[in-house]
Parts: C-alpha cells; structure tokens; sequence
C-alpha cells in the first residue's frame, strides 16, 4: 500500500510558476512509475506528465510540454511537478498517482492516487 499527499498548490498570475511535491510512504517508491493528472471544474480528469520507474524518462501532455517538468527524488520518496509559465486553463486540482507497472495516460494504469491540490491562475 502507497500513501501519496500532494503540497504546493495556490493562486497565481499568469505566467508565474509553481512547484508541486507529491510525498509517498513505503520503501519501495523507486519501484513506483508517478503520474500527474488534473481535474478542472465540469470537465474530466486528464494526464498531465508521468516519470517512468525504470530509467526516470518524463513523457508530458502536448497542452504543458515544455512549461512544466516532472522530477523525482528516489531517496526523499518524493515526486516533484515544476509549473512554469502558468496560464488560466492549467486552474484544476492536481493530483499524483503511482504504479508498479509501466507508465501511461489512462487514470486505470494507477493504483494509488493521493487527495489532490489546488492550482488557481488568475488571468
């Protein structure tokens, strides 16, 4: 069992930046492939990026490729997803998600998700 909390959400101006931390317990969390997916108001929950487990390579969504970077941190059990050059459309609730086996966009590929956080961009 993985316990994932996601930090770092908050209301910023367009163009501005934020960095969300996704912290999971266990000892295993190498063994892990990490998603970021978000939910915004009336629409479904969409990837946003994911870091495979195996040789830590980053695949993102056309919609923030380029202005957001996934990283991990294998020895603070810790996710990271840096948000850079934000615009209104990226307001949504974020959330990480993990799984032991390969990587990929569809939300069933995960089997734990942490409670999400807020990102609000004003325009």
């Amino acid at each position: 069992q993985v316990q994932l909390v996601e930090s770092g959400g908050g209301l910023v101006q367009a163009g501005g930046s934020l960095r969300l931390s996704c912290a999971t317990s266990g000892r295993t969390f190498s063994t892990y492939s990490m998603g970021w997916f978000r939910q915004a108001p009336g629409k479904e929950r969409e990837f946003v990026g994911a870091v495979s487990r195996s040789d830590g390579m980053t695949y993102y969504a056309d919609s923030v490729k380029g202005r957001f970077t996934i990283s991990r941190d294998n020895a603070k059990n810790t996710v990271y997803l840096q948000m850079n050059s934000l615009k209104p459309e990226d307001t949504a609730v974020y959330y990480c998600a993990a799984t032991q086996r390969a990587w990929g966009l569809a939300l069933n590929k995960y089997d734990y998700w942490g409670q999400g956080t807020q990102v609000t961009v004003s325009s």
